[in-house]
């Protein structure tokens, strides 16, 4: 018992009557002698529609037969589906989209795709390329859009895999093979849906591309995707633009201007706060008087600036003579200990018993720990165990 795939002849075809082959004791799941519902494959996500009245939910692919599951039971014998023709044609063109761009980076670069996803905001494809420079995106989405404008056939065959020739890529698949031929592009083995010619892709909007393990992921969206996207963009940079009361063409040079401002301001106010750490921390150490050993401890509750400011004063502390430093803050229950050099306190290896001890954790150098601990109670009892 097999399905016959209508969609491998015509990927325009919405409606069709079909046999009930197989159903489930529940009857959502639904097995037909002939369908044009589309099953996850290569990449392609499923069709939805509906099949005698019932909706469609989920397409798969069984080997021989395609399985329909649906979100009621279905009891006819004989049923009429209908494919939801916008996500098809969505699918479609996406996946022509896809079969263009890999065609013109191999043609333009040599660097073959590996493998390709189709998502519901946006598609990806992988190549065996080290790395994609920003001119080379701009010049394959040059291209890939000039052979959409001259609307190129795109056929589909059925051939030998013994004397199938011209394929991009290889097929180890023996028999029949369907091919999809863009004109003078490409012919590539391939069981999707696919559209009639390039000029129904619609606009190729290469988003960008990133370094994953020893490939290239690159991101695209093809007809409306690309231009939804392209909308949302053009939204982005005219808001920007608005707030900063300059033209879109003026917020990158805004943009880069303001970011150095923004690092020059960033390393000043770390440099102050450093500074200020310095002088609160000659305060409290000067405030503190040694014990008998010439060691000052000093403790430290929940400062402005939090956790933050702790370890900001712990580190200017540890250039202080004989010095041992604790502080806390209550949310969440933190703790930072700082020890001077002549201190005859390793910080770490001090604080991290203490907190095992109270079902916290932490540790750290020989100069400067940290850790948490479950609540402030716990905490208070290492502070406690700390000031000996």
């Amino acid at each position: 018992m097999s399905t016959e795939r209508l969609y491998y002849s015509d990927s325009y075809l919405t409606r069709f009557r079909a046999t009930v082959r197989h159903r489930s004791e529940d009857g959502r799941r639904v097995v037909l002698d002939r369908t044009a519902f589309y099953p996850t494959s290569g990449g392609q996500p499923f069709d939805t529609g509906r099949l005698g009245g019932r909706a469609v939910t989920d397409v798969v692919d069984d080997g021989e037969t395609i399985v329909h599951l649906l979100d009621a039971p279905l009891l006819e014998d004989e049923v009429d589906g209908i494919v939801d023709w916008s996500r098809r044609l969505d699918h479609m063109r996406q996946h022509t989209g896809q079969h263009l761009l890999s065609a013109v980076l191999a043609e333009l670069y040599g660097h073959q795709t590996v493998s390709v996803h189709f998502g519901a905001e946006y598609a990806t494809l992988d190549l065996d390329a080290p790395e994609l420079t920003p001119d080379q995106l701009r010049e394959a989405e040059r291209r890939a859009n000039a052979v959409v404008m001259e609307n190129r056939p795109v056929s589909v065959t059925f051939e030998d895999a013994a004397t199938a020739a011209g394929l991009r890529k290889a097929s180890d698949r023996s028999g029949t093979l369907r091919v999809v031929t863009i004109a003078d592009l490409d012919r590539s083995a391939c069981g999707g849906t696919h559209v009639r010619a390039t000029g129904e892709i619609g606009p190729i909007l290469i988003r960008g591309a990133e370094r994953v393990k020893k490939q290239v992921r690159l991101e695209f969206r093809c007809g409306l995707r690309a231009i939804g996207r392209a909308r949302r963009d053009l939204e982005l940079l005219s808001g920007m633009a608005a707030a900063a009361s300059a033209g879109i063409d003026e917020v990158g040079a805004l943009f880069e201007k303001q970011r150095v401002e923004l690092a020059g301001a960033v390393s000043e106010r770390r440099r102050l706060e450093e500074t200020l750490h310095g002088y609160r921390a000659g305060e409290l150490y000067h405030q503190a008087a040694p014990d008998a050993a010439g060691r000052r401890t000093i403790v430290l509750r929940d400062p402005p600036g939090g956790a933050e400011a702790l370890r900001g004063i712990a580190q200017a502390m540890t250039s202080l003579g004989n010095v041992l430093f604790v502080g806390t803050t209550a949310t969440p229950p933190t703790i930072v200990v700082a020890a001077s050099a002549d201190a005859g306190v390793d910080a770490g290896q001090r604080l991290k018993p203490l907190l095992a001890g109270v079902g916290g954790r932490g540790g750290g150098s020989a100069r400067i720990a940290q850790g948490t601990a479950p609540s402030m109670d716990q905490l208070d009892s290492v502070v406690a165990a700390l000031r000996g």
